[in-house]
């Protein structure tokens, strides 16, 4: 089987092909950075416009990347929300146009189950298919959730943000402390310099039962702890120290969350054998070795996408795609785009979690 996977939910534009047999033919991915650098975040509007703009050309571009015609292909899938829904609309449009010319299914795939799919898609350290169920922390600029994966569109969650996601938290981060956008990347690089003992900063819900994540306390603790510097410019060493603490915080905060979602985990699934990160912020090399070591102490296998598949891509919306036609779950014409979609809609409402839990 051949699927053409569409990803347009945020600020990059995307084209993938990939085969059940966990081949990426073609993988095109084009950023919006330039085109938001100076509003210091994603506009909508901006992406809206950019993304049609781009989508032809760059699923053009994916086929011609992977030798194929369309009559090659045994479906087109899209990212159907979450997301902004402006672009998730040119998406969804694109892979519905090109399903209806060359008749082909189309599947509407939900943003969260690509990332939540990936290791399937690349494997373990050995290139071995990861099998379900497993453990996910999927943490990135909109979501902090961790769930049980236990098959292609079944999902159970443990717990998610209770206000800010962890991404967001090393953004907004990384803007009061001017260093630029994206801040995510900047302040891991600051942090590899810093001291992150130097200055105090809270570890929300550390120690408390469940598997509930808080973020926003962290991150006015460093407004004000920048606040409190002397006046003027700050300092190269005051923003490494800070980048550093931010991130052993947070870090610590994952580890303990992570900790009791394993003892849940193993209770239900004691069959289950490893822990998957995933979304963008597991892209940082300091929080992926923390929870490699997390594994080794509890006896469990770690397992991450590579760097370059932690971000928004169509691969594993091609992916996700792809699980969902084997199990022969597409859908029609009719699908419409949601801004909101949770992987797990049995989930009770999160303490102050809001639509984005």
């Amino acid at each position: 089987m051949i699927v053409l996977g569409i990803e347009s939910s945020c600020d990059e534009t995307a084209a993938a092909v990939v085969t059940d047999q966990r081949a990426v033919l073609s993988n095109e991915v084009l950023s919006q950075l330039d085109a938001h650098r100076p509003y210091g975040g994603v506009v909508p509007e901006i992406a809206a416009r950019a993304h049609l703009d781009a989508i032809d050309r760059i699923t053009a571009r994916a086929m011609e990347k992977a030798n194929i015609g369309f009559s090659d292909l045994d479906a087109v899938a899209a990212t159907g929300g979450p997301g902004l829904i402006g672009g998730v609309l040119v998406g969804v449009m694109t892979a519905k146009a090109i399903a209806a010319v060359h008749n082909l299914p189309f599947i509407g795939v939900n943003h969260l189950e690509g990332h939540a799919l990936t290791v399937r898609l690349t494997g373990d350290r050995d290139n071995k298919e990861i099998s379900f169920p497993y453990l996910l922390l999927l943490v990135s600029g909109g979501h902090c959730q961790l769930l049980i994966v236990k098959a292609a569109g079944s999902y159970k969650r443990l717990g998610t943000t209770i206000d800010d996601a962890l991404g967001e938290a090393f953004d907004k981060s990384a803007k009061m402390l001017g260093l630029g956008y994206p801040g995510g990347p900047a302040l891991e690089q600051w942090a590899r310099h810093g001291d992150p003992v130097r200055f105090d900063l809270p570890r929300p819900l550390k120690g408390r039962a469940g598997c509930d994540f808080s973020f926003s306390g962290l991150k006015t603790k460093v407004r004000q702890t920048i606040e409190q510097l002397p006046e003027g410019p700050i300092s190269d060493r005051d923003k490494s120290d800070i980048c550093a603490a931010f991130q052993n915080a947070a870090g610590d905060v994952l580890i303990d969350r992570c900790n009791n979602a394993i003892d849940r985990f193993l209770s239900d699934h004691p069959e289950g054998t490893h822990l998957v990160v995933s979304g963008g912020v597991a892209a940082n090399q300091s929080i992926r070795s923390r929870l490699a070591a997390l594994c080794k102490a509890r006896d469990l296998s770690f397992a991450a996408p590579p760097v370059h598949l932690c971000t928004d891509n169509a691969a594993m919306i091609a992916w996700a795609g792809l699980e969902r036609l084997q199990k022969g779950d597409v859908d029609d014409l009719s699908f419409r785009p949601r801004p909101r979609w949770p992987l797990d809609p049995d989930a009770p409402a999160a303490l102050g979690g809001g639509v984005k839990a």
